[in-house]
């Protein structure tokens, strides 16, 4: 009974959010063809990626708000657009070390040629994803 009053809680951006999410582990179990042993290992890794690459932008998405709600870049200090610009740098950096960490960790458990497949997929799935979204619009 309780399920409809979650599914009407839902905000649209988490439904289309969890959409796309399923989508995209529909693609990627296709894409890499994973053994059952490497899917044991391969899953729960992405996983805790996905969680953590989330946390991280909802951090980055918050800063970005309180960005968005400053004056125009022309009525801040030097220092502040300074700031700002190198908070940027600081949240790049941060994904950039997350994205070397969960790396490191396929390749110590998954054979190289899997995680070349994880990373095509990737790259094949934003593609494919964005040209979807664009033939659905007048």
């Amino acid at each position: 009974m309780a399920f409809p009053v979650l599914v009407l809680a839902q905000r649209p951006d988490d439904k289309k959010r969890e959409e796309i999410e399923s989508y995209k582990i529909a693609y990627l179990t296709q894409k890499l063809e994973l053994s059952a042993e490497e899917a044991k290992i391969f899953w729960p890794i992405y996983n805790d990626y996905q969680k953590e690459q989330s946390e991280l932008r909802k951090e980055r998405a918050q800063k970005m708000i309180s960005f968005r709600k400053m004056p125009e870049i022309d009525e801040l200090s030097d220092s502040e657009v300074q700031t700002l610009i190198v908070n940027d740098f600081s949240f790049k950096q941060r994904e950039l070390n997350l994205e070397k960490k969960y790396y490191a960790k396929l390749k110590s458990n998954l054979p190289i040629k899997v995680i070349g497949k994880y990373y095509r997929a990737q790259e094949t799935f934003k593609r494919e994803l964005l040209s979807r979204y664009r033939n659905k619009r007048p």
